[in-house]
C-alpha cells in the first residue's frame, strides 16, 4: 500500500519558510504556504518565484500560496511556523481556529518575544497547550539552501513523534535534519548568536584580523552557553549545529542579515540608516535589549553583549566594543571544566606576585 502524502502548512513568506516549502514539495509532501501579501501569493503560485526575499529560486510548483489561514492549515499534519518574532504570537493566535493538537507545531523563528521574554515555543505550548512542539535552528542561510548546497539543521523537542516526522518530511539529499531533544537549547542558541553576528560584522569593517575574529566567536560561545545554562539548558548543546555551527556561518557570511547590520556600523552607519539598508527583519537589534536586560536581572557575566548593546543604544563608537572585548577580565577558558569563580578566587589568593 502506497504511504499517504504528507500535509505540511507554512507560515510566512520569507526566504526561510519558502525554502522549507519548496523542500518539503520536493518530497512529495502536499505543501500550503501562507502569507498576508496577495502580489506575492500570486507570484508564488503563476511563477513559482518569491520575488521579495528568494529572486532566483525556482520554488517547487506543487507549493500552493495562500492569504487564507483556514484553507492553509486544513488538515494539515506539520504545521512549520517561520513568522519575525514581532508578529508570531499575532500570527499564531489567528491561527489557533484552525489548530488541532494531533498537529505538529514547529517554530522556525531565532528571535525571543520583547514583554514576555518567551522563546517562539513557549509562545506556542502557551497559546495552544498542545504536545507536538518543536524548533528547527542551524546555520541556514536561506540562499544557499535556495542553491542546494548542502546544509545541515536541528529539529528539538522533547517530543519524538515531532522530531521524527520533521526529519522524513524535510530531509534531503542537501538538506540532512539531525535530532535534539534540548528544545530550549537549541532555540536559545539560534537567537543568542545573532548579538555576536552583529559583533562580528562591526569587527570585520573595522579591519580586525583572523585571530581577533576566532577570539570574538569563541568568547561569544562562552557567553551564550553561559547564559543559556542560567536559562537551564544543556551546555553540550552548544558544541552543535545550533551553538556552535549557526555561530561559525552568522559571524563569519555577509548573507547574514545580523552580520550584514554590524558590518554597515562599522563603516560609519547609525543603526536605523543600517537596519534600513538591510531591508529586512535583524533579529539580533531587539535580542540584543533583551538579552542584555535578562542577564542583569539574573546576574549572568555577559561583557560582549553589554558593550555591543552600548554601541547600538547609548551612541557609543564601534571601535570601543574591540577595547570592551580585550579589557574584559582573563577568566576561566571553557567554565564548564574551570569555573569563572575558582580562576577569580586564585587571582585573590595570588594578588601580590607581580606587584
Amino acid at each position: 500500500m502506497a504511504e499517504q502524502q504528507i500535509k505540511v502548512a507554512v507560515l510566512g513568506g520569507g526566504s526561510f519558510g519558502t525554502a522549507l516549502a519548496s523542500i518539503a514539495a520536493d518530497n512529495g509532501a502536499d505543501v500550503r504556504q501562507w502569507m498576508r501579501d496577495e502580489a506575492l501569493v500570486a507570484q508564488i503560485n503563476q511563477e513559482h518565484r518569491n520575488g521579495r526575499y528568494l529572486p532566483h529560486y525556482a520554488i517547487n510548483s506543487a507549493v500552493q500560496a495562500s492569504t487564507d489561514l483556514q484553507e492553509v492549515l486544513d488538515d494539515a499534519e506539520l504545521v512549520l511556523i517561520a513568522i519575525p518574532s514581532k508578529a508570531f504570537r499575532s500570527v499564531v493566535q489567528a491561527a489557533k481556529p484552525w489548530l488541532k493538537p494531533s498537529q505538529i507545531l514547529v517554530s522556525t523563528t531565532k528571535g525571543i518575544e520583547q514583554d514576555s521574554f518567551f522563546l517562539m515555543s513557549q509562545v506556542l505550548e502557551q497559546e495552544t497547550g498542545f504536545t507536538h512542539i518543536g524548533v528547527i535552528a542551524g546555520p541556514n542561510l536561506a540562499s544557499e539552501i535556495a542553491d542546494k548546497q548542502l546544509t545541515a539543521t536541528v529539529i528539538a523537542s522533547a517530543d519524538a513523534l515531532t522530531r521524527t516526522r520533521i526529519q522524513q518530511a524535510l530531509g534531503c539529499r542537501y538538506f540532512r535534519v539531525y535530532a535534539s531533544n534540548d528544545r530550549h537549547g537549541v532555540e536559545l542558541g539560534g537567537a543568542l548568536k545573532n548579538i555576536y553576528a552583529i559583533a562580528a560584522g562591526m569587527a570585520a569593517a573595522l579591519g580586525m584580523g583572523e585571530n581577533t575574529r576566532s577570539m570574538l566567536m569563541t568568547r561569544a560561545l562562552a557567553e551564550m552557553s553561559r547564559f543559556a545554562v542560567a536559562q537551564g539548558a544543556n551546555p553540550m548543546t552548544f558544541l552543535g549545529l545550533a551553538g556552535v555551527g549557526d555561530l561559525i556561518v552568522t559571524c563569519s557570511s555577509n548573507l547574514s542579515r545580523n552580520y550584514r547590520v554590524g558590518h554597515a556600523m562599522g563603516e560609519g552607519r547609525s543603526l536605523d540608516e543600517a537596519v534600513s539598508a538591510l531591508g529586512q527583519v535583524a533579529e539580533g537589534v531587539n535580542t540584543v535589549k533583551l538579552v542584555c536586560a535578562k542577564a542583569q536581572e539574573m546576574g549572568v557575566y555577559m561583557p560582549l553583549a553589554e558593550g555591543l548593546y552600548h554601541v547600538l543604544f547609548d551612541g557609543v563608537p564601534a571601535q570601543d566594543m574591540a577595547r570592551t572585548l580585550m579589557m574584559g577580565e582573563q577568566s576561566s577558558d571553557v567554565e564548564f571544566i574551570l569555573p569563572r569563580e575558582s580562576v577569580q578566587q586564585a587571582h585573590l589568593e595570588n594578588r601580590g606576585w607581580h606587584e
